[in-house]
């Protein structure tokens, strides 16, 4: 099984690329006290916004240069992919657990249970989720636990509307059906029976939610709503930035591209899951 899933996953080239980029962010991010060259919030007089070591002015002591007030960026960049990740677990998690038992529910049980369930999912996917995620941390408060929070809420509909399909799609199928005659009862048929064979398609949505929890979480963090500082987290460090864009290049540029290429890696992955999962997308 993991061998023919390998298989098809190494068809899609990017999708590797993507893998061995993600798991070298992952890397950094365990290892980021041991390679970081200084700690992220020291601010070191007079070394305010060096520019990188290649610019005329620049400094072996800070590769990627120094921000406002004598900072670091590299090494609050490879700091705040432990923030990034941690941020995407969390959220992914979050959602998951309560996207699938809600989805679960209502896709075995339908009737008025199912109706209301999937109004409410539908009066949430009715806005816009960032500008959702902007409201439910304000009513909870600026913070980097309550932004999670938020972002869980906003992406767990995708997890109920998939887990609904996938359940009503297996639930008259006959081994469904042979267990319910064999005694089952209905939390057995739900978690043991059905769920196991509604795995795929929720695997591609969390990797792809990962991806846009991290997307939001930065989007919080730059409009002052998620961590806030000085924790170095990339959001917060572009909004701590923006005031120095036109003369200070790097204080912006490498905190948003440590964000492409973490969200690029984590959607290449996404694709080749995609198609390993997907028995209509296997390639003979």
């Amino acid at each position: 099984m993991l061998a023919e899933f390998w298989y098809y996953f190494r068809q899609n080239r990017g999708a590797v690329m993507g893998l061995v980029v993600f798991l070298l962010i992952v890397l950094v991010a365990i290892f980021a006290p041991l390679i970081a060259p200084h700690d992220p919030a020291m601010q070191v007089r007079g070394s305010f916004l060096v520019p990188p070591v290649w610019e005329a002015g620049g400094s072996w002591e800070f590769i990627l240069g120094t921000d406002a007030v004598g900072r670091d960026i590299l090494s609050r960049i490879l700091y705040g992919a432990r923030f990034s990740l941690f941020i995407g677990l969390v959220v992914v998690a979050l959602a998951v657990t309560v996207g699938v038992i809600v989805g679960l529910i209502a896709g075995y049980f339908r009737g008025a249970v199912d109706t209301i369930i999937m109004r409410l999912m539908d009066i949430i996917l009715a806005f816009p989720s960032l500008l959702l995620a902007l409201v439910l941390v304000a009513v909870l408060g600026p913070g980097l636990t309550n932004a999670m929070i938020a972002i869980a809420l906003v992406l767990q509909p995708h997890f109920v509307r998939l887990t609904r399909a996938a359940v009503m799609a297996e639930k008259g199928r006959d081994y469904v059906t042979a267990a319910k005659v064999a005694g089952a009862s209905d939390l057995r048929l739900m978690f043991k029976t059905i769920l196991p064979n509604c795995t795929a398609p929720l695997i591609v949505q969390a990797t792809l939610s990962f991806s846009n929890a991290i997307l939001d979480a930065a989007a919080l963090g730059f409009l002052g709503m998620g961590a806030q500082p000085p924790t170095p987290e990339w959001g917060t460090m572009l909004a701590e930035a923006r005031e120095f864009i036109l003369r200070a290049w790097w204080v912006v540029t490498f905190p948003g591209l440590a964000i492409l290429i973490t969200v690029l890696a984590i959607n290449l992955m996404g694709d080749g899951l995609r198609d390993a999962l997907d028995p209509k997308l296997k390639r003979s």
